[in-house]
């Protein structure tokens, strides 16, 4: 892998950054409400780790929006139709309204049904389905968020999006505080009051967003004409295996809880804690991951594959290196990062080892995330849905059900097989870089 020049290293931090900060600010705010909601029980932690995967897939096709809307628009501003960049988030906007309003009332209406199918114990239902339908009710203003986060980063102002996550997350924060808890002389809604905090703070995210838009993108073609059809065909290519691929991830998450909750409850809460830190471990590797997407399809705009290639190499580099150096906190200092959530000695040695795993491998699933998204910039949507979905499906959910309920080596074995298949994927998404089939892509 070749050295990273400082002006290119520059260029990736400035776009980078801003997204990793923005995602800093919301795995923040994931921290502070499991750490909120652990004062509540085991119980109350499950269900909410529970319903926050059922909630991102029920609302994968509605974010994976975003995926087209940043491709086009950094292929726009490539090609130099900078007045047309804003032209795929209007599309993508009105996409993500049309598809999201009927969904989310449909699935509101049987959020305990859902959640019947989901866990076994009848405690973690009853204070997981509150949860879940305050969280859809905020799928539309979700999927507005995501196309603007495309548009964004698309064009290489990410700082918007960084921002307006600080104060949306900010505001989460002091929501659930106030609610979950009943200050300021509201009553105490516990677990539910958590989802509703999310729901509200969605919805501001996605009003600043729009008042940024009219101020900052309108030269762009922010709200004054919708795609032609070829473009709105080329952004549901690019997107409805994104949005499968998410749907599935999504699935696959929740089946995986529900795997881990065969092996008993104090398991599932130890392993929402454990995907929490794995959120924020991950986000330099995600930040990386859009900023690559950005710049390969910038260079795919300019005719320049060789450029486009040599873009998601030198940011694997620099994020591999990130995070494998913040991942010895993890490997070294375990119970430094998992005893503000596990209060229960007994669930935090169930933690201890699989979280040493995940910390000692996550340079190689870094490498996978970043190239995984450098192809999505390229638009090989269709290729990494394929793969993502294979490893997942076929490869770790069943290895996860026979090493944990059926062999019984626990949470530990679990965590080892989904290890084993996120290094895999990594190598997969390296060859596929590497082969370069992706640059012949029209977008």
């Amino acid at each position: 892998m070749m050295t990273v020049d400082p002006e290119r290293r520059r260029r990736i931090l400035a776009l980078a950054l801003p997204i990793v900060g923005g995602m800093v600010s919301q795995n923040v705010l994931n921290l502070v409400d499991t750490a909120m909601v652990g004062v509540l029980g085991a119980a109350a932690l499950a269900a909410v780790g529970m319903a926050s995967f059922a909630n991102f897939m029920a609302s994968a096709f509605i974010t994976g929006l975003s995926a087209g809307v940043q491709a086009m628009a950094a292929r726009r501003l490539g090609e130099g139709r900078s007045a047309d960049a804003a032209v795929p988030l209007n599309g993508g906007l009105l996409l993500a309204v049309v598809l999201a309003l009927p969904l989310s009332v449909t699935l509101i209406a049987f959020t305990d049904e859902i959640f019947a199918l989901l866990v076994d114990d009848p405690e973690v239902a009853a204070l997981g389905a509150p949860y879940l339908g305050a969280r859809l009710a905020a799928m539309a203003a979700l999927g507005v968020n995501f196309a603007f986060r495309g548009y964004w980063n698309g064009v290489s102002m990410s700082k918007v999006y960084m921002r307006t996550l600080v104060v949306m997350h900010a505001s989460n924060i002091a929501l659930n505080w106030v609610l979950i808890f009943g200050h300021l002389g509201l009553p105490a809604l516990g677990v539910a009051g958590a989802g509703i905090g999310s729901a509200i703070a969605t919805f501001i995210g996605s009003v600043l967003y729009v008042v940024q838009g009219w101020r900052l993108a309108r030269g762009n073609g922010f709200l004054r004409r919708l795609p032609d059809r070829r473009s709105l065909a080329t952004m549901l290519r690019l997107s409805v295996p994104t949005g499968f691929q998410q749907f599935f991830f999504a699935a696959g998450l929740t089946a995986f809880f529900w795997i881990i909750g065969r092996v008993g409850t104090a398991e599932l809460a130890a392993s929402n804690v454990l995907v929490q830190l794995l959120l924020v471990a991950i986000l330099p590797g995600l930040g990386s991951g859009m900023a690559a997407a950005s710049l390969v399809g910038q260079a795919l705009g300019r005719g320049d594959a060789t450029d486009a290639k040599r873009w998601g190499w030198e940011v694997a580099r620099l994020a591999t290196v990130t995070v494998g150096l913040l991942a010895l906190l993890g490997l070294v200092l375990p119970d430094l990062l998992l005893r503000p959530f596990l209060h229960d000695e007994a669930t935090l040695a169930l933690a201890r080892l699989p979280l040493r795993i995940l910390a000692a491998t996550m340079s190689l699933d870094t490498l996978g995330m970043v190239l995984m998204n450098a192809l999505l910039g390229a638009g090989d949507n269709l290729r990494v849905m394929a793969v993502a979905l294979v490893l997942q499906w076929v490869v770790f959910l069943p290895s996860a059900y026979l090493v944990g309920p059926v062999l019984g080596l626990g949470i530990t074995g679990i965590w080892v097989a989904h290890v084993g298949y996120r290094v895999l994927q990594a190598a997969i998404f390296a060859g596929m870089w590497r082969r370069g089939d992706w640059t012949r892509i029209e977008v």
